[in-house]
C-alpha cells in the first residue's frame, strides 16, 4: 500500500467552504463515492441525512464507475451520477466497501478523480479513508477509522487515532458504519451553519430523544470546525 502513495501529498489548507455564513447561499452538491461492495450504512446515512437539506438546495447523489453498483449484501442500487462528477461537487464523501483496499491499488480507476481540499469539503469513513490517502489527500495530518482499516493504514504512514471522527480544514475522516452521522454533522455545520445543522438533525432524530440527538452529534464535530 505504501508503494502506491502519491509522494507529494498537497497541504491540507482551510476550505473555502468553511467561511460560509448564515447570509451565503445554501445551495450545495454533495458526490457520495460508491464502488461495489458499498456498505449501506455509510451511505444511506449520508444520503439520508443531507437529503434533508433538499428544500435549501443540497442534493447529496450516488456516483461511482458504471451506471450501478452492488452493495456487501447484494443490494444493486442505480449510481445518480458518474465518477468524475465528484471532481465537479461542492463536497466528496467515501463511504466503506469490501473491496476498497483493492481499489486504492487501481491507479487507472482513482485517477480519474482530480479533488481539491482547498475548494471542496473531503471526508471518508472507515476503509474510505484509504483512498483518501491514496489520493494523497491526507496531508500530514492523522486520521479515525474501523479497526480493520487500522492495520493498512499504518502501513500506508499514516497516523491512526482512536476516535471515532478527526478533520483539520476541508478534510475529515471517521470509523465505524454508524459515524456516518458525524460526517453529515461536519458538512451541516460547515455549509449550513449550527442553527440548521441542529434542527435537521433534530428532525431526523428518535422521538424524545432530538435535542439530546442533535447535540451528540454537535459536539462531536464542532471543535474541528472551530479548528478550521
Amino acid at each position: 500500500m505504501a508503494r502506491l502513495m502519491k509522494t507529494v501529498a498537497p497541504t491540507v489548507a482551510p476550505c473555502q467552504n468553511s467561511t460560509m455564513s448564515a447570509n451565503t447561499p445554501l445551495g450545495t452538491a454533495i458526490a457520495i463515492v460508491v464502488f461495489d461492495g458499498f456498505s449501506e450504512l455509510d451511505s444511506f446515512i449520508l444520503s439520508g441525512l443531507l437529503n434533508q437539506l433538499r428544500p435549501k438546495g443540497w442534493a447529496a447523489e450516488l456516483c461511482g464507475p458504471g451506471r450501478a453498483v452492488t452493495s456487501q449484501n447484494g443490494v444493486t442500487v442505480q449510481l445518480q451520477r458518474p465518477l468524475e462528477w465528484a471532481n465537479e461537487a461542492d463536497v466528496v464523501l467515501f463511504g466503506s466497501g469490501l473491496y476498497h483496499r483493492a481499489i486504492a491499488e487501481n491507479s487507472a480507476l482513482l485517477d480519474r478523480l482530480q479533488l481539491d481540499p482547498t475548494k471542496q469539503l473531503l471526508g471518508a469513513q472507515s476503509s474510505g479513508v484509504l483512498l483518501l490517502a491514496r489520493l494523497g489527500l491526507l496531508g500530514d495530518q492523522p486520521a479515525s477509522t474501523d479497526p480493520a482499516t487500522r492495520p493498512w493504514l499504518l502501513e500506508a504512514g499514516v497516523r491512526v487515532l482512536d476516535l471515532p471522527f478527526h478533520a483539520r480544514g476541508g478534510v475529515a475522516t471517521a470509523g465505524g458504519d454508524l459515524a456516518a452521522q458525524y460526517l453529515a454533522s461536519w458538512v451541516m455545520l460547515l455549509r449550513a451553519g449550527e442553527g440548521l445543522a441542529r434542527s435537521t438533525l433534530e428532525h431526523a432524530a428518535p422521538v424524545g430523544e432530538a435535542a439530546a440527538y442533535a447535540q451528540n452529534l454537535l459536539a462531536r464535530v464542532k471543535p474541528f470546525v472551530t479548528q478550521s
